[in-house]
């Protein structure tokens, strides 16, 4: 059976891990990302595994593109079946350097976007009778996003966020629809090769003795995405190898 996935933020890193798994599994898949260049390799990729693509370049706090990307893709496959919200941005700095202009983007980037596309996604779903949505949260969301050398407060903040708004969803869409969230650990990605330079120390407290990498994340994604029928819903899954000194 034919399936459909909107993947945000699927040019690169975990986003495009996830992209190209679900490719793998049988869906068709729509990428939303600012990255153009990144976003095209990407969708190559995608369309050698014999999979139909779309993509859209977009900024993905744009809610009237966010309804116009949902409706071009419902149109163009004539179902949508997976919405994983991946789009974010880290934010390290603390609160007294933080302005507010930065606080509100990061808001927007990391948790409005969720809204965004949810909110134009779930009628979809919910007139087909089927649906299933994932939307990346991070391990700062339940460690406070703070070590000794940096803050991310606001970043933290708006993951947390994911995961209220998770459980709130589950609620209001079940049983239709199944929503959870995923909270990655350290994970080494083209996007954040600089954690390479304190690995050492870094995997001291990962009881599993390495770095998570993007497919470790993308598998439990596609897991979500496929299980049929699904009695999960409204949780938050940690994918850092037991991270115990956070």
């Amino acid at each position: 059976m034919k399936q459909v996935a909107i993947v945000t933020g699927g040019a690169r890193g975990i986003g495009r891990a996830c992209a190209l798994d679900l490719a793998r599994q049988g869906f068709d898949i729509a990428l939303v990302d600012l990255l153009e260049e990144e976003m095209a390799a990407t969708a190559a990729d995608i369309l050698a595994l014999g999979r139909d693509v779309r993509t859209y370049q977009a900024d993905v706090v744009l809610h009237g593109r966010a309804c116009e990307i949902v409706r071009d893709v419902h149109s163009a496959f004539g179902q949508i079946d997976f919405l994983l919200n991946n789009a974010g941005q880290s934010q390290p700095k603390g609160i007294l350097e933080t302005t507010e202009d930065e606080f509100d983007r990061g808001m927007a980037i990391n948790l409005k976007s969720c809204f965004n596309y949810i909110q134009h996604a779930a009628p979809i779903m919910l007139e087909q009778g089927r649906g299933r949505i994932v939307s990346m949260s991070s391990l700062n969301a339940l460690s406070g996003g703070v070590t000794a050398a940096v803050s991310k407060f606001a970043y933290a903040a708006a993951k947390a966020g994911i995961l209220g708004m998770t459980r709130a969803l589950a609620k209001e869409l079940g049983p239709t629809i199944a929503i959870n969230a995923i909270c990655p650990g350290v994970i080494l990605t083209e996007v954040g090769t600089d954690v390479t330079a304190r690995e050492s120390e870094i995997v001291k407290g990962i009881a599993l003795g390495r770095l998570g990498c993007a497919d470790d994340v993308a598998r439990l994604v596609t897991f979500l995405a496929t299980s049929e029928p699904c009695f999960i819903t409204g949780q938050t899954f940690v994918v850092d190898g037991f991270q115990f000194n956070v």
